[in-house]
């Protein structure tokens, strides 16, 4: 399937929509913007144990919550931030913040499977590269990384309207 924009009518199948002259090149979220997702979601990984740093500090040790809760606590806060949240919204809070979303390669809003397998094998992939597959994006012409091409998504900063 090409990515090029068209002024054919592509029908989603079982979901009512009409996709209508979608580019993922003319949308794709450049590089930098997505960086600045990532690092927001990473700081939604850091701000439990560092909030419970900051209280230990200035109130003394309250044993409100040991270290090893905050960090549990912080775990699952990222867990739903990176895994559950997109696979609802198709979205994760630095790309709520940035006006990011994850669609399939035609513009249609992906399925909840494929979302998780974009969070989890897709990153997972992504890690063992080392970050090379977040290089891809800077480098291919589509802007897609390695766990968008494994999944059949792409990134895009645009909104939704419906005609």
């Amino acid at each position: 399937m090409t990515t090029e924009a068209s002024d054919t009518i592509q029908p989603v199948s079982g979901s009512g929509e009409t996709i209508v002259a979608f580019s993922a090149e003319d949308l794709q979220a450049p590089f930098m913007l997505r960086v600045g997702a990532l690092l927001i979601d990473y700081m939604a990984l850091m701000i439990v144990p560092v909030l419970g740093l900051l209280s230990n500090k200035l109130f003394g040790d309250l044993n409100i919550a040991t270290e090893r809760t905050l960090w549990l606590l912080s775990v699952l806060l990222f867990l739903f931030n990176i895994v559950v949240l997109p696979a609802f919204t198709g979205r994760s809070f630095g790309k709520v913040l940035t006006g990011l979303r994850v669609v399939n390669r035609d513009g249609s809003i992906p399925k909840h499977r494929t979302i998780i397998f974009r969070q989890t094998v897709g990153l997972l992939l992504t890690a063992l590269t080392f970050g090379f597959g977040f290089l891809l994006s800077i480098f291919g012409k589509s802007g897609r990384t390695l766990h968008d091409v494994v999944s059949g998504t792409v990134v895009v900063h645009g909104k939704r309207r419906v005609i």
